[in-house]
């Protein structure tokens, strides 16, 4: 998952920030999906290296997400904004692994719980079933 985030973090489109990012999810199946940050001219409207690859993994037909791959430049973790937090919980738990990683490897893995207590889940919803 390392490699491929590392393989997605080279691939990104951030000529604005120029801070490319890589993401690997495994969903429950095991198949693996990666993605990239992508930006366009009009900030905030690019996506983030999860947002990519959670796209994969839905457009493949994986709906449960049970570990992910953040890789970013730096000598400091790189953990996922508020909005990716939020996308991850909805396919993934509170258990959900997620890995911190840069280009020379693993810096922290924290659970998806650590990263949002007390998150907002379909759960909450009325005449919901907590996932669709």
């Amino acid at each position: 998952m390392i490699d491929r985030a590392r393989q997605a973090m080279a691939r990104a489109h951030a000529p604005y920030s120029r801070f490319q990012v890589g993401a690997c999810v495994r969903a429950a199946s095991g198949a693996l999906y990666s993605g990239c940050n992508v930006e366009n001219a009009s900030y905030p409207e690019g996506w983030c290296a999860e947002t990519s690859a959670l796209a994969a993994m839905v457009g493949a037909g994986d709906r449960e997400l049970v570990e992910v791959v953040v890789m970013a430049p730096g000598e400091s973790p790189c953990s996922p904004c508020g909005g990716c937090r939020q996308r991850l919980r909805e396919l993934g738990s509170a258990a959900t692994r997620v890995h911190l990683c840069n280009p020379q490897g693993l810096l922290l893995t924290v659970s998806l719980g650590e990263l949002l207590p007390h998150a907002f889940a379909g759960d909450l919803l009325p005449g919901s079933s907590g996932r669709p």
